[in-house]
């Protein structure tokens, strides 16, 4: 296996590490976060590794668009589609970036703020 490929979402994914796995099918896997900001953080991430947004292809345009209505559907289980929630993706050091293996992080329960502070 290539060692791009072995993150800790990776091994997630395979089953290699425990998670608390709240959606999974053939494109991608949803888990609660290990560390939440917010009543409700999942992190929904490709089965297969793709390491930041900046590295998506035209061939991942299903998983991608798997990923949010994953999120979506995720925040009408989970109660916080009616107030709101924030779907955000980090790409890269600058923008936050920590595990690199795309993932989205699907936040709500509270009243979350402003995006960026000044």
């Amino acid at each position: 296996m290539d060692m791009a490929e072995d993150t800790i979402f990776s091994k997630i994914v395979r089953g290699e590490i425990p998670a608390d796995i709240v959606y999974r099918d053939d494109l991608v896997t949803a888990f609660r976060d290990i560390n939440p900001l917010t009543p409700t953080h999942v992190l929904i991430v490709p089965n297969e590794t793709i390491p930041t947004l900046a590295d998506v292809s035209a061939d991942d345009e299903a998983v991608l668009g798997r990923m949010l209505r994953v999120a979506a559907d995720i925040a009408a289980a989970e109660g916080i589609a009616e107030d709101g929630y924030r779907v955000m993706i980090n790409c890269r050091d600058h923008g936050g970036q920590e595990v690199y293996h795309l993932h989205l992080h699907l936040m709500g329960g509270r009243p979350l703020g402003g995006m960026v502070r000044r």
